[in-house]
């Protein structure tokens, strides 16, 4: 039986990503005492629910709709309801529907309360044997080659594990702008279909992984993370990454060059000495 909820919250509920076991104890007893459930695709959620016998009336928030129903899901929290918001699969918000609407919430003084579960990109990086200290959730890369390569470029030089998600139709393209960007002898673990019956986890160079996935379709079908190991550090020798380079230079603009360096170092984590070095030249 479903706890009574005594104060308007919108819960950010957790759901699984392949397996139904994995959606706790905890997710169960607030979806079954919630009065609304806002999620990104009612019917994908509605076989969930229904498989869970949960009943409570459910608002469609997806990309399209997000600010609109913001301002509906707000009055609903005023009249004294209590919502949860879930996505397809694993926990709203991340590479999903939901930043505005938490805003929005937040901002208009209600309590917004995360019920954690199931996130694909953390459950693949526990699994993949790549250093989990430091790494870089990006998420999906754009659908034209071009603006993906662009995208991929920059982290070339990042030494912490960069993570990416990505689907059946995009597979093949991404791993081979990966490899170009990269470098094909780069290594990296392809995650797929995770918590399902034909999960595999899968770790190679990017160019033997881009072959092996090439070579059986079936590899190409489901859903992705891909984690690619970070720079070596003796592979970035004194390349300073882009991104810390142009804030060096923004800032460069409108302040001596020892102060920059010293700014653009506590931003970036790169070295004073490195960026100041650079500016000199």
């Amino acid at each position: 039986m479903g706890v009574l909820m005594s104060e308007p919250v919108l819960y950010i509920v957790a759901t699984p990503i392949g397996n139904l076991a994995d959606l706790s104890a905890r997710a169960q007893e607030v979806l079954g005492s919630v009065d609304y459930i806002a999620a990104e695709d009612t019917r994908y959620s509605g076989r969930l629910l229904a498989h869970f016998t949960i009943k409570a009336p459910m608002i469609s928030v997806h990309d399209h709709n997000e600010r609109q129903r913001s301002e509906h899901i707000i009055n609903l929290l005023a009249a004294g309801h209590s919502i949860a918001l879930v996505s397809d699969a694993g926990t709203p918000l991340i590479s999903d529907p939901g930043f505005h609407l938490v805003r929005a919430v937040r901002e208009a003084g209600y309590r917004v309360s995360p019920v954690p579960g199931c996130c694909a990109f953390v459950a693949a990086l526990s699994a993949s044997g790549l250093p989990s200290d430091r790494f870089q959730f990006i998420g999906f890369l754009p659908a034209k080659s071009g603006a993906r390569l662009q995208t991929l470029k920059p982290y070339a030089a990042h030494t912490e594990t960069l993570i990416f998600y990505e689907s059946t139709h995009r597979i093949v393209d991404s791993l081979a702008a990966m490899a170009e960007a990269f470098g094909g002898e780069r290594y990296a673990v392809v995650a797929r279909e995770l918590t399902k019956t034909f999960e595999t986890i899968h770790g190679d160079t990017l160019q033997n992984l881009l072959e092996w996935i090439q070579a059986d379709s079936n590899q190409q079908r489901g859903e992705f993370v891909v984690l690619v190991h970070g720079a070596p550090a003796s592979e970035q020798g004194d390349q300073i990454d882009p991104e810390a380079e142009r804030i060096l230079h923004i800032l460069a603009k409108e302040m001596p060059p020892k102060k920059a360096a010293g700014l653009a170092a506590e931003i970036t984590g790169e070295k004073k000495n490195r960026l100041y070095q650079l500016l000199i030249q």
